[in-house]
C-alpha cells in the first residue's frame, strides 16, 4: 500500500475539485508555447516540425506519467523537489525546489509583462507598466483568497483555451478539405511543395525540438496541486491520463493544421493561429487571437503564482527555507509564501516603467532552461523510487508504463536534448547559465543544510549536558 494518506501536507486545504485538477492539467499544457512558440518552430524546421512535436510530446508524456506515479503515491506540494529529496537526499531536494522556484518567480514577472505588452499592442489607452501592475494585483488577490477560488478561475481559463483550439481544429479541417475556400491554397501539398518535408534537414528538426521542449514547461504544476486535492491517488491518475491523449490531439493536431493550411516559409507562420483563421475570412481574426493569447498568458501567470507559492511553502515545511513561509491562515492559505512569490513581479512593474521595450526579453533570458533540469531530476527520482517501491512490495496506483525501459528511454532523450542544445549557440548560453545557477544553488543548499545540522547537533549536545 502507498503512504498517500500520511504524506499529504497537513496545513493545506484539500478543497481543489477533481474537475478543476483535470482542467488544470490540460490548461497548463496549453499556453504561449502552442500559440506563439509553434510558429517559431515551424520557421526553423518546416513541415518536419511535426517530428519535433512528436519527440517532445513523447518526452513530456513520459515525464508526466512518472510524476503521476510519484504524486499518487506521495502527494506533496513540493512535488518533484520532494521526490528528489526522497530519492537523492536533502541537498538534491533543496536544489531542485529552489531552482524551480527562482525560475517560476521570474516567469510570473515575464507573464505579467507579456500579457501587458500583448494587450497594449491593440489597446494603448493604459501604459504597459500600469497593465502589469493591475495583473499582478488581481492575481495576487485571487491566490490569497484560497485554492478553491484559484481552481475555479483556472478551470474557466482552461475551458476557454480548449474551446478556442477545438474551433481552430474544425476551421483548419474545413480549409484542408476545401469546404471553406482558402486564399493561400490550403492542403496536403503544403507538406512537400516548398522544399520538401525536410526543407532545413534534420538540423532544423533538432532546432525545432529545442523550441518545443522549452514551450512545454509548466505541465508539472498538476502534481504540485495534488496535495490540495481530495483522493489524490485516484484524481491525479485521472488528470495525468487526460493530459496524455489531449496533448497529442491539441498540439499535434494544431501544428498539422498550421503546416497544411500555410506554406511553412511564409510570413504568416509568425502568427499561425491568426493566419489560419484569416484564411477562413473570419472577421477580426488577429484581434481575437491576440486576446486569446493574452488570456493564455494570464492563465499561466495564475497557475505559476500558485505553484511557486506552494513550492516555497513546501521548502519551508521541510526546513529548507525560512520557517515563517510555511505559516497558513485559518482558510489554509500560505500568505507569506504567496507574498514572497509575487515580490519580483512587482519589481518588474518598476522595470516596465523604466524600459518597457526590453524588459520582456531580459526576463525571458533569465529563465533559461531550468524546465529541462526539472525533467532530468524527475526521471532520475522516479527510477530510484520505483526500484525502492518494487523492493518493498508497494502497490502503485499510477505506475509508469514499461518500467524500466521507457524510463531509461526518457532519460536518454533528455540527455540528447542537452547535447543538441550545446550545438546551438543561443541555447548553449542558456544551458551554461542554468548549469552555473544550479551549481551555485547546490553549494548554497549544502552549506545551509550543513550549518543547520551542526546547529541542531550543538543544541542537542547542550541539552544532554
Amino acid at each position: 500500500m502507498t503512504n498517500a494518506s500520511v504524506e499529504v501536507t497537513p496545513k493545506l486545504s484539500r478543497s481543489l475539485k477533481p474537475r478543476q485538477l483535470i482542467m488544470m492539467a490540460l490548461g497548463s499544457s496549453i499556453g504561449t508555447g502552442l500559440f506563439i512558440g509553434s510558429g517559431k518552430a515551424i520557421g526553423v524546421a518546416g513541415p518536419a516540425v511535426l517530428i519535433s512535436f512528436l519527440v517532445a510530446g513523447a518526452i513530456l508524456i513520459f515525464v508526466m506519467r512518472m510524476l503521476g506515479e510519484m504524486a499518487a503515491a506521495h502527494p506533496n506540494s513540493g512535488a518533484f523537489s520532494y521526490y528528489a529529496e526522497k530519492a537523492m537526499g536533502r541537498v538534491a531536494g533543496a536544489t531542485v525546489g529552489w531552482l524551480w522556484w527562482i525560475q517560476i518567480v521570474v516567469v510570473v514577472a515575464a507573464e505579467a509583462t507579456g500579457a501587458a505588452a500583448i494587450l497594449n499592442s491593440i489597446w494603448s489607452a493604459l501604459p504597459q507598466w500600469l497593465l502589469t501592475l493591475v495583473f499582478m494585483v488581481v492575481f495576487t488577490v485571487i491566490n490569497l483568497l484560497g485554492v478553491g477560488k484559484f481552481g475555479q478561475l483556472e478551470f474557466w481559463f482552461a475551458i476557454l483555451k480548449v474551446a478556442v483550439i477545438v474551433i481552430f481544429l474544425v476551421v483548419g479541417a474545413l480549409l484542408i478539405f476545401g469546404i471553406i475556400p482558402s486564399d493561400g491554397g490550403a492542403g496536403l501539398g503544403n507538406l512537400v511543395n516548398h522544399g520538401g518535408f525536410l526543407p532545413t534537414g534534420w538540423g532544423g528538426v533538432a532546432a525545432g525540438l529545442l523550441i518545443v521542449i522549452f514551450a512545454f514547461g509548466g505541465t508539472e504544476l498538476v502534481t504540485i496541486a495534488a496535495a490540495e486535492t481530495e483522493n489524490a491517488e485516484h484524481n491525479v491518475g485521472r488528470a495525468i491520463r487526460s493530459v496524455v491523449w489531449r496533448i497529442l490531439v491539441f498540439y499535434i493536431g494544431s501544428v498539422f493544421v498550421m503546416v497544411t493550411v500555410l506554406p511553412w516559409n511564409s510570413e504568416a507562420t509568425a502568427n499561425p493561429f491568426a493566419s489560419v483563421l484569416a484564411q477562413a475570412h473570419i472577421p477580426y481574426a488577429e484581434e481575437i487571437t491576440t486576446l486569446v493569447i493574452a488570456i493564455a498568458v494570464l492563465s499561466a501567470l495564475n497557475a505559476n503564482l500558485y505553484g511557486s507559492s506552494r513550492m516555497i511553502f513546501s521548502l519551508s515545511e521541510r526546513s529548507m527555507a525560512p520557517k515563517f513561509l510555511s505559516q497558513v491562515t485559518a482558510k489554509h492559505v500560505p500568505v507569506a509564501a504567496v507574498v514572497a512569490s509575487v515580490l519580483f513581479g512587482f519589481v518588474a512593474v518598476i522595470l516596465n516603467f523604466i524600459d518597457p521595450e526590453h524588459i520582456l526579453s531580459v526576463l525571458l533570458q533569465l529563465v533559461g532552461s531550468t524546465a529541462l533540469m526539472m525533467w532530468l531530476a524527475t526521471v532520475i527520482s522516479q527510477i530510484i523510487l520505483r526500484r525502492r517501491a518494487e523492493a518493498a512490495g508497494e502497490r502503485l496506483a499510477v505506475p509508469m508504463w514499461g518500467f524500466p525501459y521507457l524510463s531509461w528511454l526518457a532519460l536518454l532523450l533528455i540527455i540528447g536534448v542537452f547535447v543538441l542544445g550545446f550545438l546551438d549557440s543561443d541555447v548553449r548560453i542558456q544551458l551554461l547559465s542554468t548549469f552555473a545557477l544550479t551549481a551555485f544553488i547546490v553549494l548554497a543548499c549544502w552549506i545551509g543544510l550543513r550549518s543547520k545540522k551542526l546547529e541542531l547537533g550543538e543544541s542537542t549536545s547542550t541539552t544532554q549536558h
